[in-house]
């Protein structure tokens, strides 16, 4: 969660695009090529990504 602090917002955004993209690819890929472990990490990590943003939103006074 730390590297996640450290990193703007514009590469927050394109972080969770990333994330929903690689979700979204391995979901619809064939039943025994698909990763649960890929799709639950990119999971966590676009949840971080919008948890930071979110904060940042909320509070702009504080990084």
């Amino acid at each position: 969660m730390e590297d996640v602090r450290k990193k703007s917002e514009a590469e927050l955004t394109s972080m969770v695009e990333e994330g929903r993209k690689t979700i979204r690819e391995e979901r619809f890929k064939d039943k025994f090529s698909r990763k649960a472990s890929t799709i639950r990490k990119a999971k966590t990590d676009t949840a971080r990504a919008l948890t930071e943003l979110t904060a940042r939103r909320r509070n702009p006074d504080t990084k």
